[in-house]
């Protein structure tokens, strides 16, 4: 069993700049990758950044590339997300998301096998 909790959540003016955390518990040790999602009302859950456990190796959506930068500290199982540039449409509860076991795409939803509980992130213009 894998607990997820998210950190680091918001009101922030358009411009300005966010670090969410997620800090992994339980069994962790098969951790093959994180990501972080987020969902705005009235919209379906979207891939905002994942990372690859190990490597490192990184993926972000194209709205948010350039702005948004995901990093890993594995010492502390602690995934994290700056964001930076923020606008008014990155509003959103925001969730992290651990893939272990086996390998799969980190860009889609059911790559994951556990979720956060979400941490709102709103951006006023």
């Amino acid at each position: 069993q894998v607990r997820l909790a998210e950190s680091g959540g918001g009101l922030v003016q358009a411009g300005g700049s966010l670090r969410l955390s997620c800090a992994a518990s339980g069994r962790t040790s098969s951790t093959l990758g994180m990501g972080w999602f987020r969902q705005a009302p009235g919209k379906e859950r979207e891939f905002v950044a994942g990372i690859r456990w190990s490597a490192g190796n990184t993926y972000y959506a194209d709205s948010v590339k350039g702005r948004f930068a995901i990093s890993r500290d594995r010492a502390k199982n602690t995934v994290y997300l700056q964001m930076n540039s923020l606008k008014p449409e990155d509003t959103a509860v925001y969730y992290c998301a651990l893939q272990s076991d086996y390998y799969r795409d980190l860009r889609t939803g059911g790559g994951y096998d556990a979720w956060g509980q979400g941490t709102q992130v709103t951006v006023s213009s």
